[in-house]
């Protein structure tokens, strides 16, 4: 499962997983593009979901997928897992294999971050 480019494309960046890695990467993603409207790109070699700047990314590894938002600090009392790190109030949820987030708190966490990004703006605009 190793990636040294990056997809060309979401789909692109699915079909290069397997295992565990891609079923995980693909219920998170299928969650997630229910939830909002949100641009879905691959950025910095990883899914990466928009709305009036980055929202969320699913970044696949060997050994764990990160499940991260922005303002993911804010999103705590959704989803106690979510450890914080990075800038712009970055907080990540670290699954490994047999471990998941379920639909409706990836829709709830997905919904509550675009609502942060719509009321505060672009988290990166600091």
């Amino acid at each position: 499962m190793k990636k040294s480019v990056p997809a060309a494309s979401p789909d692109a960046y699915v079909a290069a997983l397997s295992g565990w890695q891609r079923a995980t990467v693909e219920r998170l993603r299928a969650a997630v593009l229910v939830s909002a409207r949100l641009e879905e790109v691959i950025k910095w070699g990883n899914l990466v979901y928009l709305s009036n700047g980055p929202v969320l990314v699913i970044r696949a590894e060997e050994r764990r997928v990160l499940f991260g938002f922005w303002r993911g600090q804010r999103l705590r009392e959704i989803e106690a897992r979510l450890k914080p790190g990075g800038k712009y109030e970055m907080a990540t949820v670290t699954l490994h294999e047999n471990e998941e987030v379920g639909v409706a708190v990836v829709k709830r966490l997905t919904k509550a971050a675009v609502a942060l990004n719509k009321r505060l703006g672009d988290p990166t605009d600091i």
